[in-house]
């Protein structure tokens, strides 16, 4: 399945959440309620056609049944999302990992992959990451 449009940034920022999210291949409640509050809320989401979510959710799910799919997704989004987003990107990601309180296993080494395919430097990915576990800090 492909977008009939090229993927906007928007659907890049989108398609990093659910990937981050299915990587363990447990998809969770609280993954799914942190990227809808995203995408509801934050102003990169403003202008953001809903119709275009589900296309966009099944494309990375279908990449990701294939071999060498997620290469081909990182592919999309590098070429969809403007640099000056990278961090965003990492830090909605970091965001949806963090909502279940449990960041291990694959959904971090998945961090480990968005933060070498997105180029971010280990420093601000520190205090991303730092930021994303204290916004989702049970009492």
């Amino acid at each position: 399945m492909t977008l009939e449009t090229p993927m906007s940034a928007q659907d890049a920022l989108i398609a990093l959440m659910f990937t981050v999210s299915a990587a363990d291949e447990d998809i969770r409640t609280a993954e799914l309620v942190e990227i809808n509050n995203a995408i509801n809320n934050l102003p990169v989401f403003a202008s953001y056609d809903m119709e275009r979510l589900p296309r966009v959710s099944q494309m990375v799910f279908d990449l990701l049944e294939q071999e060498e799919g997620l290469e081909a997704l990182f592919g999309l989004i590098r070429e969809a999302l403007p640099d000056r987003l990278n961090e965003t990107a990492y830090a909605l990601s970091c965001d949806v990992v963090a909502a279940d309180g449990n960041i291990a296993g694959q959904e971090a080494r998945m961090l480990e992959e968005i933060r070498y395919e997105l180029d971010i430097d280990r420093l601000h990915a520190a205090a991303i990451e730092r930021g994303a576990r204290a916004r989702h800090m049970g009492i």
